[in-house]
């Protein structure tokens, strides 16, 4: 039974959370009542057998647990039939909401998360904490910053949230757009660390990207944006090549090797129609030049056919609309598949002394790969090694450790 509780948690604990929240608005009350579920559940199952509905169970179970640790925490009678009632009043009101609004109390969780009373950093950071579960490591490597950085950023959020009494309540369809940019944020986040995670022995982590996805969808369902439609497009076409990506023992295959008969043409299919229907609405952005990036890599029968010059083109398009370091450098190794090694080494240099990037692994292995290419061998095998150094995924530090003994 524990190992069966084990796995339901891993499967389900963040939904329970999620509802959880919307009944008894306050996050650490939330996590306190759903552990205790958890461990009640462990016991209770084992005795008396499986419930219909284990997850009903546990959010009913967990909010009685809830009122008894307001009950405990109170300091009368007054007090704890006030608490109890707020109890009931929040569970009521996000009830009638949810009936009129979203389906999905994950996706309810999202937009909470992201209220525009929080500085849009830590809406990100604090939602993919609580709403998905990421570490403060992997939170961290998705912002380029440390970790005790992502921990305070959660902290202040919940203090923000204390101090402005900030509702946690269902937001109305009017309130939707203004919070828009940091829930496809989140999700676009959550995919990048389900589909090349930065840390750990895995390449993918599948189980992340799908929840990304399934949460783009739910989106979509519920305001058609055209760059709801661009997000979604950009992680269909991204997902299609994930069997493609690595070999049976789990070792990283580059975009240029890969065996394009396992691309997935029905993701594909999605994701271009997506895009074509984000264009037609003429009020797109840097999702959608993103997803018709990945789909000009779609369209070529192989690496050697790709239209490089119309990456390139994008890229442009892309930096005027949404410049960051990050863009730039994959901006610099289009333009080196399109004019040459060369070309686009000066521009992954310019990046460098700039000290953008200067941490990111995947800015001296971009580098590295230019120096090979170029015959520089002494330079490859530097910024190889300085890659290695700052690489924290397994399957990548393998790749790069095969570069290196390939330089001889």
């Amino acid at each position: 039974m524990r190992e069966f509780v084990g796995e339901l948690y891993q499967r389900e604990s963040r939904r329970v959370f999620a509802t959880l929240v919307r009944l008894l608005g306050d996050f650490d009350l939330a996590e306190e009542a759903m552990h205790e579920a958890f461990a009640a559940a462990i016991e209770q199952w084992q005795q008396y057998g499986l419930p219909a509905n284990p997850r009903a169970w546990l959010v009913s179970t967990a909010r009685f647990k809830a009122i008894d640790t307001l009950r405990r925490r109170s300091r009368s009678d007054q007090m704890q039939d006030a608490l109890t009632r707020r109890v009931e009043e929040l569970s009521s009101i996000n009830a009638e909401r949810a009936a009129r609004d979203i389906e999905d109390d994950r996706l309810r969780l999202v937009f909470t998360c992201c209220h525009p009373a929080l500085a849009p950093a830590a809406q990100v950071a604090m939602t993919l904490r609580e709403v998905c579960d990421l570490t403060t490591e992997e939170i961290a490597a998705a912002f380029l910053t440390t970790p005790s950085a992502i921990a305070q950023r959660i902290v202040r959020a919940k203090q923000k949230i204390r101090e402005a009494k900030i509702p946690y309540e269902i937001p109305t369809h009017a309130d939707f757009p203004e919070r828009l940019a940091s829930v496809l944020s989140v999700i676009y986040l959550v995919f990048n660390e389900g589909y090349s995670p930065a840390y750990g022995n895995t390449l993918t982590k599948p189980d992340l990207s799908a929840e990304a996805i399934r949460l783009g969808r739910l989106v979509l369902e519920l305001l058609p944006d055209s760059e709801v439609m661009g997000l979604l497009a950009l992680m269909l076409l991204h997902e299609s090549r994930r069997k493609a990506r690595a070999t049976s023992n789990g070792d990283l295959i580059l975009l240029e090797n890969q065996d394009r008969s396992l691309w997935n043409r029905e993701l594909i299919a999605e994701g271009q129609r997506l895009i074509e229907r984000s264009l037609a609405a003429r009020r797109f952005g840097a999702y959608t030049i993103q997803a018709a990036i990945a789909a000009v890599h779609a369209d070529a029968p192989s690496a050697a056919q790709t239209d490089w010059a119309q990456i390139a083109a994008l890229y442009d398009v892309l930096l005027r609309s949404a410049s960051s370091p990050v863009v730039e450098l994959n901006r610099a190794v289009a333009v080196a598949m399109r004019d040459g090694p060369e070309a686009g080494l000066a521009l992954i240099d310019d990046i460098l002394e700039r000290g953008e990037l200067i941490e990111y692994h995947l800015a001296h292995a971009a580098r590295a790969d230019l120096c090979r290419r170029l015959g520089r061998i002494a330079e490859a095998r530097i910024a190889y090694e300085r890659a290695l150094s700052l690489a924290q995924q397994g399957p990548e530090r393998r790749f790069l450790q095969k570069r290196l003994v390939e330089l001889g």
